[in-house]
């Protein structure tokens, strides 16, 4: 079986790409084709929607955290027993950051590293024949990145899709469906973005209405022509982050629920097991296995049912006495003395580590992360360097006196300065890795 793959991109974020995808994946995956999804950028949400869309795992691939040989790798796992690989870009098509060439974290990179076209998805809504501009826009920016149709999103009228279609399809680019203004297909979003697939209360309902949607205003048949073979050449996984322990004890709950989907099956490939508890349900990490990791997610919106689940605590302090435990933005949060919440209100947590967060004083954290790591650790050792990612509100009020995880810069390599905490056994930082540097 040969896969094809289409890149699903737009100008800019708020277009409608997340919910186009969603409900393509739905409909085709209704009508027996093997598909699956693909995000770029380090977005650990949209790959849930996909996943639970399709009924196959999700995926990110982010260009500027992923050696190209890495992103050769996943990209060829995830076609294994494809048909059809929809892939979500983040943002704007060709939003990144200024590095070199194919390395900025946009979908652009992906379009042009595997040569796959892409579907356009324009807001048409406050427009209509200055759609076609847009468009054009994009058919000539860049020659290696080829636009293969648009999809009209939030039309208004017959005549609205009319003026907006004529006008795109007289510039060469045909038009291969367009989905009309309904506020009932909108997700619900919090402050990370949208409220995550697992903690939709009716969300099959809603993805079959996405489904319904784009079934009733696409071509399905001309998309999957349009999509193209892709080139699975040979990858590597010598830049992937390599399994924190043989058993690994994972948190995982409401509270603690990002962690990319490439670490988990690249661990678990290399052996690992993973042992999952639930600190929400007060359950404490599993003895036998020899180390703990504690995810990012939303501690802040649990922070008074984490301070009294007094098993766990207790139990993750006697695990953190002989056995590692790390945590990443929320799990780094909870390894902190204290946990400020929106209301003001102050919670203790584990105490594992000295410092103090706090979700009433935010402040947006967000962008590419390069951590050159200060001692050995669960993830690397000293010296090495990871790259990943930030995206938090919460902040620090009170640094505490525990030594630094890591040196961390941004995206471009200027320095940011130390971040994270290291205490025994007990390491922490805001910083999510992704892969090796």
């Amino acid at each position: 079986m040969t896969a094809r793959a289409i890149i699903i991109g737009a100008p800019r974020s708020g277009s409608g790409k997340t919910s186009v995808t969603i409900g393509l994946l739905r409909a085709f995956a209704r009508r027996g084709v093997k598909v699956r999804g693909i995000k770029t950028g380090p977005d650990y949400i949209d790959p849930g929607f996909h996943a639970f869309a399709a009924g196959t795992p999700g995926l990110n691939l982010d260009s500027w955290a992923m050696q190209p040989d890495l992103l050769r790798h996943l990209f060829a796992q995830q076609a294994e027993d494809a048909e059809l690989l929809l892939i979500e870009s983040a943002m704007g098509l060709f939003d990144g950051i200024v590095v070199p060439e194919n390395r900025t974290g946009s979908a652009a990179d992906l379009a042009r590293l595997f040569s796959i076209p892409v579907l356009l998805v324009l807001d048409v809504s406050g427009q209509s024949q200055t759609a076609a501009a847009v468009a054009h826009g994009f058919a000539h920016y860049d020659p290696a990145v080829k636009m293969s149709a648009v999809v009209l999103n939030r039309g208004g009228s017959e005549r609205h899709r009319t003026l907006c279609s004529d006008a795109i399809e007289k510039i060469g680019l045909p038009v291969a469906g367009c989905v009309m203004r309904d506020p009932s297909l909108v997700l619900p979003e919090r402050h990370l973005g949208l409220v995550q697939a697992s903690e939709h209360p009716e969300i099959d309902a809603h993805i079959e209405r996405l489904a319904d949607a784009m079934e009733s205003s696409i071509d399905l048949d001309a998309l999957l022509a349009l999509a193209s073979p892709v080139d699975l050449s040979q990858g590597s996984v010598d830049a992937a982050i390599a399994p924190p322990g043989q058993r690994i004890a994972l948190a995982q709950d409401a509270a603690f629920t990002f962690l990319y989907p490439h670490l988990q099956r690249h661990w678990r490939e290399a052996g690992a097991e993973i042992i999952p508890f639930s600190p929400l349900a007060d359950e404490a990490p599993d003895e036998s296995c020899d180390i703990c990791w504690l995810p990012g997610g939303y501690p802040e919106l649990y922070a008074g049912q984490l301070a009294a689940a007094h098993r766990f605590k207790a139990g993750l302090d006697r695990f953190s006495q002989t056995k590692p435990v790390h945590g990443e933005c929320g799990g780094y949060m909870v390894l902190g003395d204290a946990l400020e919440d929106a209301d003001g209100v102050t919670h203790a947590m584990t105490g594992l580590l000295s410092h103090a967060t706090s979700f009433a004083k935010r402040k947006m954290n967000l962008g590419y992360r390069q951590a050159t790591i200060s001692a050995d650790s669960p993830i690397g050792r000293a010296g090495d360097v990871l790259r990943g990612h930030e995206f938090h509100y919460a902040r620090v009020i009170d640094q505490g006196h525990d030594e630094a995880f890591a040196q961390i810069a941004d995206g471009q390599g200027k320095p940011i300065g130390a971040s994270g905490g290291r205490r025994g056994f007990v390491t922490g930082t805001f910083f999510h890795a992704i892969a090796k540097g």
